[in-house]
């Protein structure tokens, strides 16, 4: 059998089994939930997986799942497929959880159903007969920030440290024996086409910000109080003042929201609380900008008299593309779609603890189409379920034939050509490193 004809196998299977993968994207999109709680979705993994035959591993950073299979040819590298099993709070949105607020408008459930479609594509016609080393099958918690409160009480229990479930799974070793990886992210960009590759994304650290004031009686005795959202409302002015001073090529954003804002109307508020997450294309610029947010935060404390408690936590590292596994996928997309029609996405200014992944191994991070509208945002919708759900499976099982076939030959080139930003170690020992606590009374 040939490289190309195992492809298509392959493709006819999933194909075959079109339905079964769009139920499991529809699915776990009628049921979305936020990360690190996400244990409905994967149970639905795990399923899955068993119906196939695999034996996965559950539980992993809470609530991550893995199933290996090894292939038929020898020994070689470890690839691994992953998807995201969690939603985010959109307010407004139609399909949002009506107890949690989550909803499903990143196409995580996307993920998923690649995921899953790609396993039974590849275990469906046998295809690890042929190929060599080993394929990690993980459906992967917690990408999306948010939930803030709830994980660091978790952090503060000792069940969590990092707040990113890659960043865990990396901290707790369930991928230490993974040598290189991909997912498919949907897109609902129009300018994206049907199949699109980044060149990178931004890291990101997160902060809160905690101003403490003095509580008074706001009509008899405003003199008396020290108004801590007075304090956070300079401080986001602050904020705002100095974004002029941020590098365009440093592609910063800082996006700032008010959590908690006073107790009642009657009462000069004894405290506000902010939270924010601070984007930048290198780790400089992201130091850089943290800085200046920091000094604004004080200038808010120190106007008013206030204090402010600020913490900085360790968020995702900036996301650097394979140019290896790239190519390779290009070759697939124009297979699947047409010659031309996989795009160069450029620089993406959002973030993603895939990034963290890409300076530890050689990771691959692609887009594909079948939604619309605004990701994050209230309308957005899956449109196109066989291009969401179906067409990634396709894309991820042809990946995993071409870096695995011939003794995982293309596999052990991505392996000799990669040059890891950290070791997993000093990846570990960076992430500890961001944490910070600071107070500053500003009297």
């Amino acid at each position: 059998m040939t490289r190309d004809e195992l492809k298509r196998r392959v493709d006819e299977a999933i194909e075959r089994h079109a339905d079964e993968i769009i139920e499991v994207g529809e699915t776990i999109r009628r049921h979305p939930e936020l990360g690190f709680k996400e244990s409905r979705t994967a149970a639905l993994v795990e399923s899955k997986f068993r119906k196939l035959g695999l034996t996965p591993l559950t539980g992993l950073a809470l609530t991550g799942v893995r199933a290996d299979v090894t292939g038929g040819q020898g020994p070689g590298p470890t690839f691994a497929l992953l998807g995201e099993l969690d939603a985010l709070v959109v307010t407004g949105h139609p399909e949002a959880d009506p107890k949690t607020g989550a909803a499903h408008a990143c196409g995580h459930n996307a993920q998923i159903a690649g995921l899953i479609g790609a396993a039974i594509g590849l275990v469906t016609v046998k295809a690890f007969e042929h190929l060599a080393g080993r394929l990690a099958l993980m459906a992967v918690p917690a990408e999306e920030g948010g939930d803030l409160e709830w994980r660091l009480k978790e952090v503060r229990e000792g069940r969590l440290e990092f707040l990113g479930g890659k960043c865990e799974l990396l901290r707790l070793g369930h991928l230490d024996d993974v040598d290189m990886a991909m997912m498919i992210h949907t897109t609902s960009r129009p300018e994206d086409g049907p199949a699109c590759v980044p060149g990178s994304n931004n890291g990101r650290f997160g902060k809160t910000a905690r101003f403490i004031g003095r509580a008074a009686h706001a009509g008899g005795a405003p003199h008396m109080g020290v108004n801590a959202l007075y304090a956070a409302h300079i401080a986001l002015a602050g904020i705002n003042a100095v974004r002029e001073t941020f590098k365009d090529d440093d592609t910063i954003r800082v996006h700032p929201i008010l959590t908690h804002g006073g107790s009642q109307v009657n009462v000069i508020p004894g405290e506000a609380r902010i939270e924010t997450y601070v984007r930048g294309r290198t780790l400089e610029g992201i130091r850089d900008a943290n800085a200046k947010v920091d000094r604004a935060l004080r200038a808010g404390a120190l106007a008013l008299g206030a204090e402010v408690e600020i913490e900085t936590l360790p968020g995702y590292l900036p996301l650097r593309t394979d140019a290896t596994m790239a190519r390779a996928f290009r070759r697939n997309a124009e297979r699947l779609f047409g010659a031309g029609e996989c795009r160069e996405a450029g620089h993406r200014a959002g973030s993603t603890d895939m990034g963290d992944l890409s300076q530890v191994i050689p990771v691959l991070h692609p887009y594909m189409g079948g939604a619309r509208g605004t990701g994050h945002a209230a309308d957005y919708e899956i449109v196109d379920r066989h291009l969401a759900y179906v067409m990634p499976a396709r894309a991820m099982a042809a990946m995993a034939v071409d870096l695995l076939w011939d003794g995982a030959a293309e596999a052990k080139a991505v392996t000799a050509g990669a040059v890891p930003g950290v070791t997993r170690t000093a990846y570990v020992e960076f992430q500890r490193s961001v944490r910070r606590r600071e107070v500053y009374r500003g009297v």
